[in-house]
């Protein structure tokens, strides 16, 4: 191995003596892996991009903003996940693939590639929505600036970023509305196979949901965009036209992030559980995406009076005991997929407390051992919690028809022009729009049929309120949490309560800087820093914490 390392030293030296310092060190430092400009094709930029962006959005349901927004709890590994124990939060993905964008941006205007121009334009808005979204204050004019020796690019407040990502997406739309889609070939368009109307959907839903996250800051300015989407008439309004990017499930990039193939010991699936708010709402109206989204508990616990014991050391399989406590995961799903149906009995008296009965029971957010809850007879990580629901066992495939990377749904949208008009904001009726958008919801999971009567239960019923609009927009953003986060900071809707053993006891409204921004770009980032405003929360971490208020938030008095 030494000898090698020699040699390359060697030959390394060699060529750059031979070819001249300057060009041949030039030559050295470029990046293998990037794209050469000269060479730069947008057909062959496009489907990286789309699985990129797509893949990062879909990670950050996957890795905290599912738990912060309580649809999901863990039961395992869980102190970031339930009680918002997280540490600085690098952005480099996310620009990497902005400095990739821009030159399929800048090659598509120079070639004549006008439909790879306008997705070039919402790619580059959705990028910097979610870094501006999550983190705050973020290079954005100077961003994408390397090659003018910028490399220690200043930070833009979000109000600069807000109004750029705003009119990114009026450009997008102002090209999709030529209807030229010059050069495109579908199969390379992952999410609307060269669809240009369905773009344009798209870049004007992207601006409702954009606009409204200014409706506390820059009411006018959000009310006008609104307005004049609305007033156009073109946007994600069906199922059809919703922006997502199907898991292909050959290897684990392209996979559910639970699947079972990648994940031996099935720990990843085992450990994530449905919240009990969440869980507890749906079982409120009867919801019926329960049943495609939540497995019942394996062993139901049953209350009986008449025990001369706190807990039976047994579970009863029809009714008739049996040897053991406890099965796996698999020898359950095995016995119960012949009708098999489990229980175990407690008494409330002798116990000291009362346990969850229901066939479909989620952790309490926050808890301090949440491996435990309701009374768990396998505490740990090798086998599950018999007496709480698992997710359904479609969540474990690496594909399927409900398994995607949703980028903007239809209801979404709806839901959007539903707060708009229960604000005035436009001539449409409330109501109507918050219907469609429950109904949208449904239809997304397979459970349309149900429509008419969910939609008249006292729970879910439009009652005229922002409060009932956010609540059933945080239902159906299942699977697509962020959106949920942004409403909830925006409105303090619904009404997400931190958990006991909760770092904070609010939940938190931003990602901290990473370091290698504080690093490498230290000056500009401790400017940022600055702007960040400190809450009776950022104690812990100081100004640059995850309870620390953005300009977005500030004088709004939300969530909190």
């Amino acid at each position: 191995m030494k000898n090698m390392i020699n040699k390359s030293i060697a030959v390394a030296i060699s060529l750059i003596l031979l070819g001249g310092c300057g060009k041949q060190l030039t030559d050295l430092n470029v990046n293998p892996n990037g794209v050469d400009p000269s060479n730069a094709n947008v057909n062959i930029m496009l489907p990286g991009l789309l699985s990129k962006i797509s893949g990062y959005y879909a990670e950050l349901d996957n890795s905290v903003t599912s738990g912060v927004v309580q649809h999901m709890q863990e039961d395992g590994w869980f102190t970031a996940y339930n009680h918002y124990v997280w540490a600085n939060r690098d952005w480099g993905n996310w620009y990497s693939t902005l400095r990739d964008n821009e030159l399929m941006l800048s090659t598509a205007q120079a070639g004549g590639f006008p439909m790879h121009e306008g997705i070039g334009y919402v790619l580059r808005a959705f990028s910097f929505g979610n870094v501006t979204d999550l983190w705050g204050d973020a290079p954005y004019i100077e961003a994408l600036s390397a090659t003018k020796d910028i490399i220690k690019p200043k930070y833009d407040g979000q109000e600069v970023i807000y109004k750029g990502i705003l009119e990114d997406l009026k450009k997008a739309a102002v090209i999709f509305k030529n209807n030229t889609n010059t050069g495109i070939i579908a199969n390379n368009d992952l999410v609307y196979q060269g669809n240009i109307n369905k773009w344009h959907r798209l870049a004007n839903s992207l601006i409702l949901r954009y606009a409204m996250r200014l409706s506390e800051k820059l009411p006018d300015l959000a009310k006008s965009y609104i307005q004049e989407v609305y007033a156009e008439g073109i946007y994600i309004e069906s199922i059809a036209n919703e922006a997502s990017v199907q898991y292909l499930g050959n290897t684990s990039a392209d996979s559910w992030y639970l699947a079972a193939q990648f994940d031996s010991e099935g720990s990843g699936f085992r450990r994530r559980k449905i919240a009990k708010p969440f869980i507890d709402k749906l079982l409120s109206s009867n919801d019926p995406r329960l049943t495609v989204w939540v497995a019942p508990v394996h062993c139901q616990w049953v209350e009986d009076y008449t025990l001369t014991v706190a807990v039976e050391p047994f579970v009863r399989k029809d009714g008739v005991p049996q040897s053991y406590v406890s099965l796996t995961d698999v020898q359950y799903l095995a016995e119960i997929s012949t009708g098999a149906k489990f229980t175990r009995r407690y008494n409330p008296t002798l116990y000291g407390s009362k346990l969850d009965t229901g066939l479909y029971v989620g952790i309490p957010v926050g808890e301090i051992a949440p491996d435990s809850y309701n009374n768990n007879p396998t505490p740990g990580q090798v086998v599950e919690n018999q007496h709480v629901s698992q997710l359904t066992s479609m969540y474990k495939a690496n594909t399927g028809e409900y398994l995607k990377r949703r980028l903007a749904t239809a209801a979404e949208t709806l839901f959007i022009l539903a707060e708009a008009a229960q604000r005035g904001w436009i001539g449409g009726n409330a109501e109507t729009f918050y219907n469609d958008g429950v109904k949208l919801s449904l239809q997304a999971w397979g459970k349309e049929s149900a429509y008419s009567t969910f939609i008249v239960d006292s729970n879910v019923k439009y009652n005229g309120s922002l409060q009932r609009i956010i609540e059933q927009k945080w239902i159906a953003s299942w699977n697509c949490s962020v959106e949920a986060w942004m409403d909830f900071r925006r409105t303090g809707y619904p009404a997400i309560v931190a958990g006991p053993s909760s770092a904070e006891p609010v939940v938190p409204v931003r990602f901290i800087y990473g370091n290698n921004e504080l690093l490498a770009n230290e000056d500009n980032a401790n400017e940022a820093i600055a702007n960040l405003q400190e809450t009776p929360y950022s104690n812990v971490r100081g100004r640059n914490s995850q309870w620390s208020k953005p300009w977005l938030l500030q004088g709004t008095n939300k969530p909190w």
